[in-house]
């Protein structure tokens, strides 16, 4: 290919078509029309994440190539702005105050099963799991989860349990001491 072939880099805004983990790959549609941009998972894994949902709405460097439009960098993904508005039965009754200011922890995926719908995290430190259902990652732009994949997690008290309020790329976790996590208990001690 020679340097001729390739366009200079822009940036385009555009929603995702789709995305298969599996095959590696997936396809942007730009807000401004055109021919569909390649997405291939390097590309995403380079912004934190292994997976985006399909209709997350994206921010990309692209680059023109004798082959298509591809993407080259992922500036920002935000959620799909539609879908379900209806709240999980956990959360119903939160206050969106208090969901918005729970820290981003670091925390590694236990396992996740689509098919399912959930799965459950561990944040570093701690011992317990966090549960992680398949509506909140399609609200935070993600379509699936890989075991061992790290994440930033917003954590929160459910009527069943400890839950994810949101799940974010690892980037997003500051770098945190135990005293920063009151609500979770460090491995080794008990609850009063």
């Amino acid at each position: 290919m020679d340097d001729e072939d390739i366009k200079p880099l822009r940036v385009v805004d555009g929603t995702v078509k789709w995305f298969d983990p599996a095959r590696g790959f997936g396809f942007v549609v730009a807000d401004s029309g055109g021919p569909d941009i390649l997405l291939h998972a390097n590309v995403l894994r380079n912004f934190g994440q292994g997976s985006v949902v399909d209709g997350a709405l994206v921010s990309l460097s692209v680059q023109e190539t004798p082959r298509g439009l591809q993407a080259i960098e992922v500036l920002s993904i935000a959620p799909p702005t539609c879908g379900s508005d209806t709240p999980l039965s956990d959360l119903e009754y939160s206050d969106p105050e208090q969901l918005a200011s729970a820290p981003l922890v670091p925390a590694r995926m236990k396992w996740f099963d689509k098919s399912k719908g959930f799965g459950f995290a561990n944040v570093f430190g701690f011992s317990d799991d966090i549960f992680v259902h398949f509506e909140v990652l399609r609200r935070s732009g993600l379509a699936d989860l890989a075991p061992g994949e790290a994440v930033a997690i917003r954590v929160v008290d459910g009527r069943r349990g400890r839950l994810a309020a949101e799940v974010a790329a690892w980037e997003a976790a500051p770098q945190m001491d135990a005293d920063d996590l009151p609500a979770l208990n460090p491995v080794g001690e008990d609850e009063d």
